[in-house]
């Protein structure tokens, strides 16, 4: 179990009881920004099943709250693509409430997040961020990602092509050896 805590923010793994908050986060992303190319919000009952889905698979879920328990922020991980072989490779996810953006909540998410991913023994971490994000570039940059490609045109949102980045960052040994236990499938 993973939990971190400060005087005003506590990154902890998520519970079914975080999807409301989840769900509020991600509309505000997927209404008024192009951060995600969903178009349409899923409801709390969706983001509860993708939330298990990730779990289940052995991939981290955590969520950053303020002292009142009110949820800041969801980061989490997943397979980077469907095939075997990137059983050790994720893509890494921060979502950040508007209204708490600027206040240190996605750095220490990310922190977090990526801490989790090396215990649980992945050895690559990418992060797929469209152009119109600089504020993410930023923050990945900071937590030792790097640019490794852009994909020009690649998403279309809110009337326009978007370029999406492709960040990517080495968790623990990264390929410097040879994996240990199998993650999950």
């Amino acid at each position: 179990m993973f939990s971190m805590m400060d005087d005003e923010l506590n990154v902890c793994e998520a519970t079914p009881a975080d999807a409301a908050g989840i769900a509020e986060i991600y509309a505000h992303y997927v209404l008024e920004s192009t951060a995600t190319f969903e178009t349409d919000p899923p409801d709390e009952v969706e983001i509860a099943r993708r939330l298990s889905e990730i779990v289940d698979a052995g991939y981290p879920v955590l969520v950053s709250r303020d002292a009142a328990g009110r949820v800041l922020g969801v980061g989490y991980a997943h397979r980077y693509g469907p095939r075997v072989g990137y059983r050790y490779s994720v893509e890494t996810t921060i979502f950040v409430r508007p209204d708490s953006l600027g206040r240190g909540v996605g750095g220490r998410m990310l922190s977090a997040l990526v801490e989790e991913c090396e215990r649980r023994g992945f050895r690559q971490a990418f992060a797929v961020i469209a152009e119109s994000e600089p504020a993410s570039v930023v923050l990945h940059a900071r937590a030792g990602y790097r640019p490794v490609g852009t994909l020009a045109g690649a998403g279309w949102k809110h009337g326009q092509w978007l370029d999406v980045f492709v960040m990517q960052r080495q968790l623990g040994e990264g390929a410097d050896s040879l994996p240990g236990e199998i993650p999950p499938e």
